[in-house]
């Protein structure tokens, strides 16, 4: 991945190939912020449906768009867990890894998914099968601490999740 160019844009400085439809849908989006730069997290998940993940044009593109630097766009990238800064596969699987679900066994979930789906359990970045069937990543806090481990199977979120509860999730992903 090129790095994000972290001088300030007056107009996108990469084309990330948005056809008019979705740009005037974002356009319109903003119109419902006081600031432009408050609508940053719907821009973004906008250019997520579309590209699958945020490409580094796509991020320099909505800063642009919304009057703000690169790096901003960036910090929330790579702050929120339904970011994704590469493709995943259909069924997106995250595992949170912060202090409660760690201490309801979210490590043991998160390694037994991934020898299932022959990923390398140590690894905590976004995995995904050779098929791209699956990936696996661990992320941070899935805001559901009073119920833990909390996983979530795209953007539905399962808590209290044992370990054949995920496999049961595995199942009719399958």
């Amino acid at each position: 991945m090129r790095p994000l160019n972290l001088m300030a844009v007056e107009t996108p400085s990469v084309n990330p190939d948005l056809p008019a439809a979705l740009v005037a849908e974002i356009d319109e989006v903003i119109t419902h912020y006081p600031q432009k730069r408050s609508a940053a997290v719907m821009v973004l998940h906008a250019l997520q449906d579309h590209f699958g993940c945020l490409t580094p044009p796509a991020m320099e593109w909505a800063a642009a768009r919304l009057g703000i630097e690169p790096i901003q766009v960036l910090e929330l990238v790579t702050f929120y867990p339904m970011f994704r800064q590469e493709p995943a596969g259909r069924f997106h699987l995250r595992i949170c890894r912060t202090l409660s679900c760690a201490l309801a066994g979210s490590h043991a979930l998160h390694g037994q998914l991934c020898r299932n789906l022959g990923l390398d359990p140590e690894a905590h970045g976004l995995q995904t099968t050779e098929d791209g069937r699956f990936s696996v990543e661990f992320v941070e806090c899935l805001a559901a601490c009073g119920t833990p481990p909390v996983m979530m199977c795209n953007d539905r979120c399962h808590e209290a999740v044992t370990l054949e509860r995920a496999e049961a999730i595995l199942n009719e992903c399958r």
